[in-house]
């Protein structure tokens, strides 16, 4: 790969790993729930999951999606509806102020890493970081080497809406506070799909 490559691959990970998405909404909104420390295996999961998907899809499955499109349309299907089962949770999530305790169970390694797949943004954005940034055909080398570049760039973008959403914690010291601020983020991750909805 070229210095000029890997810069635009790097500007393209930046740009796409910061910006709002179900993945930075749910890391906000969990961080204000649950704090950092109790969301830290959710953050590994975008960030490990996120990797391993560009990997996969780099390795065939995208070719995959080129000869069955209509199993796109349905992985599509299945996954704003999964979302906005999600965006209804945080919604309706009610935990109790001040006691960590009882407040509700986060999001956990392994799900995190499972919710990549049907995350519609963390689709667009593997394809595109194989198709447009790897030399094709896209060999395995070039693929670890897209999918360490991205995970690297991928979780200091997604800390910033992890550590936004704990600071939050300090307004959202009362019970109203905290369920307008679900709703808030719920909406949001509602909204977050537009973009994907509009192709269709």
């Amino acid at each position: 790969m070229t210095y000029s490559l890997i810069s635009s691959l790097m500007l393209f990970c930046l740009v796409s790993s910061i910006t709002p998405g179900p993945n930075n909404l749910m890391l906000m909104a969990a961080g204000a729930n649950f704090g950092i420390r109790r969301t830290l295996p959710h953050a590994a999961g975008v960030v490990m999951g996120f990797t391993f998907m560009i990997i996969v899809i780099g390795l065939g499955a995208a070719q995959f999606f080129q000869s069955f499109p209509l199993a796109h349309t349905y992985l599509t299907g299945a996954s704003v509806a999964y979302l906005l089962y999600l965006a209804y949770k945080i919604g309706t999530a009610a935990p109790k102020i001040g006691d960590p305790n009882t407040a509700g169970i986060p999001i956990t390694f392994l799900q995190a890493t499972a919710f990549q797949w049907v995350n519609p943004k963390a689709w667009t954005m593997a394809l595109a970081a194989i198709t447009v940034y790897t030399p094709q055909p896209a060999t395995s080398y070039y693929v670890v080497v897209v999918s360490l570049i991205f995970g690297a760039i991928n979780l200091p973008s997604i800390s910033v809406w992890l550590i936004l959403g704990a600071q939050m914690r300090r307004f959202l010291t009362t019970t109203s506070r905290l369920r307008a601020f679900n709703w808030i983020m719920a909406s949001l991750l509602v909204l977050s799909l537009y973009p994907i909805l509009k192709l269709y």
